[in-house]
């Protein structure tokens, strides 16, 4: 059971008094126009770039906390390393490319590219990557444990406290409270390391009181476990949040260096996070719910001010990628779906309606999350569900897209999308309906995302089969 003392919630309030403060006030420095209100007028210099990026990232601080109490360092190779190395293949391949097409989303890229039809697909597909259905559950969760209130109304109740400052000011404001909110999410876990070391003291003391598989690389996994993982970082490569970002940046060596910096700062914060791990394990050795480790840990090691602090940067980890995946998810309704089927649905033209389509979408997106972590109250299943379904239908058109030697024809290009979707999601269909115990059975053993990705390839390889036939 956590408490908190009144000075303690009271600068909790303040943390979200703030936010809502900075959003509001980027606000009034936003002008007309679609190209300022999604991506700030493509003016983000590298401290706001990396400051935006970093705390984007890394919105799963519940989960990352359950690994390391769990597996102990293990969450480095896990949730570290195949992001880094992805990371920096997007900073040196992908970057300088993203940034001079001058789109202002992944859809306009895939129209640019294939075609509209591919755009409309590529367009529901980042809707639903995007959702952040797994971030408001984690905020909810946490400021429950904090002012314990039902889950539900904390959930409504942060989400609309994201909603409101994105509504009026769009990116600039998501921006703004991201560079206040990576200040805080550092402090906030640069505060707990000293503290559990002056309390416990330092690695003789982790090393007698953790197992000793959590102190390996691979903390008692199989390989073919930690393997996984490599492949669920391709997320990265798509990821909506890296292609915002560097087509905002004022310029493609912004963004690159951006990315490469960002690496070195998450580097920084996950020898944070797992070194809290390991304290929470050695300090706490039976804990009911391993996803409240750092909650946990602070109660035994943090005095009154320290706490707050604490649970601020565990808040602003959260919220900073709520609200920049809450923003994307209402511009993918707004300008990729909506704004291409605009003349079919509502008759109307011009870039100016854009904006307001996004504002529609952004409470659409709210509504359809709120659902979403009420309906599967579990972080990991929707981290799981969505991505091993939609990352096989959009990795390789998109890649392949920015490169031309592998472009392929729009034709081949939509179904290499679409079979890969939807071979993934049939195959996670078939395994929940057909398991047992709670365990389940996929075709022939194999994750989903493996025959989804096999038959994007197979389709991608057959349009460059034609290409090539063309040509010669």
């Amino acid at each position: 059971m956590v408490q908190f003392s009144l000075v303690d919630l009271l600068l909790i309030l303040a943390y979200f008094a703030a936010v809502v403060i900075i959003g509001f006030r980027a606000a009034r420095c936003k002008r007309d126009g679609t190209d300022d209100f999604l991506l700030a007028g493509r003016t983000l210099t590298l401290p706001l770039f990396v400051a935006t990026l970093v705390s984007t990232w890394y919105g799963g601080i519940l989960g990352v906390g359950e690994f390391s109490y769990r597996y102990g360092i293990s969450s480095w190779i896990v949730f570290g390393v195949p992001y880094y190395l992805f990371a920096l293949v997007f900073a040196l391949l992908l970057a300088k490319r993203v940034r001079a097409t001058y789109h202002l989303t992944i859809p306009d890229k895939l129209e640019a590219s294939y075609d509209r039809r591919t755009a409309l697909l590529g367009g529901v597909l980042t809707f639903i990557l995007v959702t952040p259905a797994a971030y408001v559950l984690m905020l909810g969760i946490l400021v429950q444990l904090i002012f314990g209130i039902d889950l539900i109304t904390s959930i409504v109740l942060t989400t609309l406290l994201t909603v409101c400052y994105l509504y009026w000011g769009g990116f600039r404001s998501d921006v703004w409270a991201n560079a206040f909110e990576f200040v805080m999410m550092f402090l906030g876990f640069a505060l707990i390391i000293p503290f559990a070391y002056a309390k416990f003291g330092g690695l003789d003391f982790i090393r007698a009181n953790v197992p000793s598989l959590h102190l390996t690389w691979h903390g008692g996994n199989s390989w073919q476990f930690v393997a996984v993982w490599f492949f669920i970082a391709l997320w990265t490569l798509v990821d909506p949040a890296f292609h915002q970002r560097c087509y905002a940046a004022k310029d493609g060596a912004t963004a690159q260096r951006g990315i490469i910096v960002s690496i070195l700062f998450w580097f920084c914060f996950d020898s944070m996070t797992s070194a809290a791990g390991l304290y929470a394990r050695a300090a706490v050795p039976y804990i009911q719910n391993p996803a409240f480790a750092y909650p946990m840990l602070a109660e035994i090691t943090l005095p009154t001010v320290a706490k707050g602090l604490f649970y601020i940067g565990m808040l602003a980890t959260i919220m900073s990628t709520l609200s920049s995946l809450m923003f994307i998810s209402a511009s993918t309704i707004g300008r990729d779906i909506a704004g291409r089927l605009r003349p079919v649905l509502t008759g109307l033209a011009g870039e100016e309606r854009v904006n307001r389509w996004t504002k529609i979408g952004l409470v659409l997106s709210a509504l359809f999350s709120i659902l979403l972590s009420i309906t599967v109250p579990s972080v990991v299943k929707i981290w799981y569900t969505i991505g091993t379904t939609i990352i096989p239908g959009l990795l390789v058109p998109l890649l392949a897209s920015y490169f031309e030697p592998l472009r392929i024809g729009p034709r081949f290009a939509f179904w290499s999308m679409l079979l890969g979707w939807s071979v993934s999601t049939g195959s996670f269909v078939y395994g929940q309906f057909t398991g047992v115990g709670g365990v389940p059975a996929y075709w022939l053993g194999v994750e989903p995302m493996y025959p989804g990705l096999a038959m994007s390839l197979v389709v991608w390889g057959m349009g460059r089969l034609v290409s090539g036939l063309q040509s010669s």
